[in-house]
């Protein structure tokens, strides 16, 4: 039965290719490729890639073939000319697995970020269809993207280029805007619709892989849509669209069975155990490291395997490839046939399409073959915390390391922080360590700073340095926290509210560019005692109930002397009850 569906799908597929105009060879309608990098530390980066074009004449012919119907309507009701969308969870550790993939170009900070390029004549239509953007955005990736309001968006100014061929003529009326929800929590409701996007919905491909239980299971991960006009230099403009996950798998913890979610502590023996320890024994066990022991399979990790490759994809374009040196042996599935790059350091597999795909990478065939690539040193190291005490002010710092001997570096720093955060301009300093030949005062170039409005805008910062090298820099300032209003507080407000990650371009040759995010924070605002309002609300309903109840009882009573009132002697009661008697037994009768 599986093999009937298998061939009608194939068949379905081949109908529609059959009656659908032919691309261009220059510009596939659609690629995917899927990257795997060990890492050290037993980690693996898992790179995801979809790429779908279609020309300009066609998105405005509404002929959408490949790309997503229900995203272009929503780019052209809003007027989008380029579009960036970013879920993010975890921490790139750069001291450990080395430069970001993509240059950073995909990453994004913990949450939900979203900048794009809007056509408008004025600030306030360009705000009106920004709204309509991040709501129509959030119904279509089920995300809280309709709370990016003005107090959460910004206008950057030098940090964010387009990516695309913007005409010339249609720049002095595009706006760009940028909105950042950090405490928004990513999960399955927004991998779901990031699949439907996908030609094959996830049925076929590398998409098949892509497991909410492993992709939320790692130690990082990160989202990304990208959509952006390219108009090569011989052919006719197009509109681009890629979509990348990016994932950090732990190795060993990806290959704990499906049966046993909760992790438990393994057996003595299984320990893997350092000998070379000089107080190792029986009952003294120092854990080694799992550089050397690095072997896994894809149905380890990704918890099944692939299911062939996606017959709507370009097949010039491999669907695996897999960054390993050349010394290192790796099994595949039968009708699977490898091509090793001329760097020694990559090899790529042609899948065949109808048949699923397994990889197996064992351990290394000699304790002094290389295990994995070397990854590469970040062009910056950037760390970001809180300073100062007390709930009245407050301090940021943020440490800005180029690890390069020889050349410098050259960034953009910006923050985008709430409006209860409200910095002190004149408090801003760079501090530098390593290199005392230059002054402090050479590595701020250029500040641009827009102030926040109080539940109105976020306050802006950027940045323009330029740090020497070998030489670690401390940019420090000072912050006023803002008291809020009772209403405006979250029910968890001794949790802290979320400082959005600070975004660093670094500067290179041309118009490239390399990015990378901090760290999110959480700033602790000054926090009234809840319970007060619970305690006044008693106090004053007391109040009140005593008082009602005495002014009731003073004008509803009345009030006579006792030689007044109606005179109650034995024999009356006795005559009444006896009365009372009568009538119940007359009525029993």
């Amino acid at each position: 039965m599986r093999q009937l569906l298998s061939f009608l799908l194939l068949l379905f597929v081949s109908l529609c290719r059959a009656s659908s105009s032919p691309s261009s060879p220059d510009a596939p309608d659609y690629h995917e490729q899927l990257v795997l990098r060990p890492l050290p530390l037993s980690s693996l980066l898992a790179s995801f890639n979809f790429r779908t074009n279609i020309t300009l004449s066609a998105f405005e012919a509404h002929n959408f073939r490949y790309f997503p119907r229900s995203l272009a309507q929503i780019l052209q009701h809003a007027g989008t000319r380029e579009l960036h969308l970013r879920f993010s969870l975890g921490r790139w550790d750069a001291e450990s697995w080395g430069a970001r993939p993509w240059d950073g170009a995909r990453e994004g900070g913990t949450g939900v970020e979203l900048w794009a390029w809007l056509e408008a004549d004025t600030d306030q239509e360009a705000d009106q269809k920004w709204r309509t953007l991040t709501n129509a955005l959030s119904g279509l990736f089920c995300a809280s993207l309709n709370f990016i309001d003005g107090t959460r968006t910004t206008r950057p100014v030098t940090s964010f280029q387009p990516e695309g061929n913007l005409p010339n003529s249609k720049l002095a009326n595009t706006h760009l805007l940028y909105g950042v929800l950090p405490h928004e929590v990513v999960c399955t409701e927004n991998l779901t619709p990031f699949l439907k996007l996908l030609p094959c919905k996830g049925k076929a491909g590398i998409a098949t892989l892509l497991d909410g239980h492993k992709l939320f299971d790692a130690s990082w991960q990160s989202m990304a849509i990208d959509v952006r006009p390219v108009c090569p230099a011989d052919g006719e403009c197009v509109l681009q669209m890629e979509q990348t996950i990016d994932m950090v798998l732990d190795i060993e913890r990806s290959k704990r069975p499906r049966d046993n979610p909760i992790p438990r502590p393994p057996p003595g023996h299984e320990l893997k155990c350092d000998t070379s320890k000089s107080y190792h024994s029986d009952d003294t066990c120092f854990p080694a490291e799992y550089n050397a022991d690095q072997d896994w399979s894809i149905s380890q990790i990704f918890g099944r395997t692939m299911k062939g490759t996606c017959p709507l994809a370009d097949p010039s374009v491999p669907s695996v490839c897999l960054q390993i040196p050349d010394s290192r042996s790796v099994y595949t599935s039968d009708g699977t046939t490898e091509n090793k790059n001329p760097d020694k350091l990559s090899r790529c597999f042609d899948i065949t399409p109808s048949s699923d795909f397994e990889l197996w990478l064992p351990l290394p065939s000699s304790p002094s073959a290389p295990e994995v690539v070397t990854p590469d040193t970040p062009l910056l190291y950037a760390e970001r915390s809180f300073t100062g005490h007390g709930q009245e002010r407050g301090g940021m710092q943020t440490i800005l390391r180029n690890p390069s001997p020889t050349s410098p570096v050259e960034f953009i720093y910006m923050e985008s922080l709430p409006w209860f955060m409200r910095i002190y301009l004149h408090t801003i300093q760079a501090r530098i360590e390593g290199n005392a030949s230059v002054p402090s005062s050479s590595l701020i170039h250029e500040v641009y700073y827009r102030p926040a409005v109080d539940r109105a805008r976020a306050t802006q910062l950027e940045v323009r340095m330029r740090i020497p090298p070998r030489s670690t820099v401390f940019l420090t300032y000072d912050f006023e926290k803002s008291i809020l209003r009772y209403t405006e507080y979250p029910p968890d407000a001794n949790r802290g509210f979320d400082v959005a990650a600070a975004v660093i371009t670094i500067l290179g040759e041309g118009r490239k560019r390399y990015a990378l995010r901090t760290t999110s924070l959480l700033c602790s605002l000054p926090t009234p005692d809840f319970s007060m309002p619970y305690n006044v609300i008693i106090f004053t309903s007391t109040a009140i109930a005593l008082a009602f109840g005495g002014m009731f009882n003073i004008l509803v009573r009345r009030f006579v002397a006792a030689d007044e009132g109606p005179e109650m002697t034995l024999t009356t009661v006795k005559g009444r009850l006896a009365g009372l008697a009568a009538r119940l037994r007359g009525g029993r009768a």
